[in-house]
């Protein structure tokens, strides 16, 4: 199954339905089930940013320590992909349409650039 590493907190608030779209520079031609990836490294300042503007979006992140790194913690639905978007979470340039997120049992699995294939045993 294809997954998809994203640093935290953007990982949480995808999988927690709240952000419906990841920000990427790249375009991609998938559609279907991506399995959610929170990669390793998250700076305390990511963490701050993120916490903005989740508070901006009524949304209340858990504490720094209490966000899972480094496996998948999730699943979600890719359906489109755009350059624009009403979406408070749009920065663009490019936007991955997120749709179906949940939250799965974290996990440990070593992420990778862009799409990367897990075996469907390893996370069931």
């Amino acid at each position: 199954m294809k997954a998809l590493s994203i640093r935290q907190p953007w990982a949480w608030l995808i999988v927690h339905g709240h952000k419906d779209i990841e920000n990427r520079s790249w375009r991609t031609h998938f559609r279907g089930p991506v399995l959610i990836h929170a990669s390793k490294g998250m700076t305390r300042d990511e963490y701050a940013i993120g916490h903005v503007l989740a508070e901006e979006n009524g949304v209340t992140l858990p504490p720094f320590e209490d966000l899972p790194r480094g496996g998948i913690v999730g699943q979600a639905e890719i359906t489109g992909c755009v350059d624009r978007s009403p979406s408070p979470w749009f920065f663009g340039p490019v936007g991955f349409i997120m749709e179906m997120a949940r939250p799965r049992t974290f996990r440990p699995c070593k992420g990778a650039l862009g799409f990367f294939e897990v075996e469907r045993g390893a996370v069931s």
